[in-house]
């Protein structure tokens, strides 16, 4: 038996015939729409990087320019010693300022303190210069320095809530020019440390604060500005911060967050204020030590940390952050180191 096949076209298979055509030609429409799409967002995505190099390019460059042309370095007379402090530095309005456990009356207590006691000549305090907008955009954002016109933004900051009620006139000249003053005081450290081998800002150390975000009475990020400074105009290439108040650094951690030439030892309290826990993960070397810890049990982990350091990481600079909240009886800090 023989069979012979015979095509038996029907309306349904050339309707069959034309919707299969329709599919490979929707396919390889859906293909070449896909190989242009790529195409185009290779391109779009090379100039973006290309953009955001040069605008990362463009913003080096800005800051480079803003801390070459700052005045807050100034040559100092040796007859002057390295210590650093302004009357301007103390903070006392009304009484709003005992509304924070923070003490913003210390730094002229100590200063006057050294200076009853025959330690410091009160002539040889070297006093320092306001920083200016143009300084602090080294590395704080313009939003965040526009945010500081609200008068409620500060009283958050500084953790004062009738502060928020002030015009904010009198909350720049009652509390941000003395920051702006400390700052200034943070940064010309750096300058004398390198011509003298060391020296002190009684003030400063607002280690909360961030470029994008200040907070716990930290409205400018003076050590971060410090460090800038240090990089641009003092050919210093590696430096250490050893945070030693019993809260964690979280500003300056999320600031140097990336950047290899910064090495951080912080030693602090988890147990209170700020529990930022992504900072935390920015820090080289972490000590901490809980509330209730003790002088002995204190120093001795602070003398291990301190070795691990040295053999971690060679500074050229080191930025000291030296807070008393340590100490015991401290209603902030919660440990029990004694002098």
């Amino acid at each position: 038996m023989t069979f012979r096949v015979t095509p038996v076209i029907t309306e349904s298979t050339r309707n069959l015939g034309k919707s299969t055509l329709y599919f490979f030609l929707t396919i390889a429409a859906i293909k070449a729409s896909h190989s242009l799409y790529r195409c185009i967002r290779s391109l779009t995505m090379s100039s973006s990087s290309s953009s955001t190099s040069n605008s990362t390019a463009d913003a080096s460059t800005l800051r480079r320019n803003r801390i070459l042309s700052s005045k807050l370095y100034f040559d100092v007379p040796l007859s002057k010693v390295p210590l650093i402090y302004s009357t301007a530095y103390d903070i006392s309005f009304l009484g709003m300022e005992k509304l924070h456990p923070f003490d913003s009356s210390k730094w002229g207590r100590i200063c006057r303190f050294l200076i009853v006691d025959g330690v410091l000549d009160k002539n040889s305090i070297i006093e320092p210069l306001e920083a200016s907008k143009d300084d602090l955009l080294v590395v704080h954002t313009e939003s965040y320095l526009s945010s500081l016109k609200s008068s409620a933004n500060v009283a958050m900051i500084i953790e004062v809530p009738p502060v928020a009620l002030l015009p904010n006139c009198l909350v720049q000249q009652k509390v941000l020019y003395p920051f702006r003053k400390q700052v200034g005081g943070t940064v010309l450290a750096a300058k004398l440390a390198k011509e003298r081998g060391w020296a002190i800002n009684v003030g400063g150390g607002f280690h909360h604060c961030c470029s994008e975000r200040g907070g716990g009475f930290c409205a400018y990020a003076d050590i971060s500005l410090c460090i800038h400074y240090a990089f641009n105009r003092l050919d210093i290439s590696k430096v250490m911060i050893i945070d030693l108040d019993a809260h964690q650094g979280n500003g300056h951690e999320r600031d140097f967050s990336n950047d290899r030439r910064v090495y951080i030892l912080d030693m602090y309290n988890p147990e209170i204020y700020p529990f930022d826990h992504e900072a935390r993960r920015y820090i080289d070397q972490k000590v901490e030590v809980v509330s209730g810890t003790t002088t002995d049990e204190y120093l001795v982990k602070l003398d291990e940390a301190l070795a691990v350091a040295g053999k971690m990481f060679d500074p050229e600079l080191v930025v000291f952050n030296a807070g008393t909240d340590i100490l015991d009886g401290d209603p902030l800090g919660r440990l029990k180191v004694v002098t």
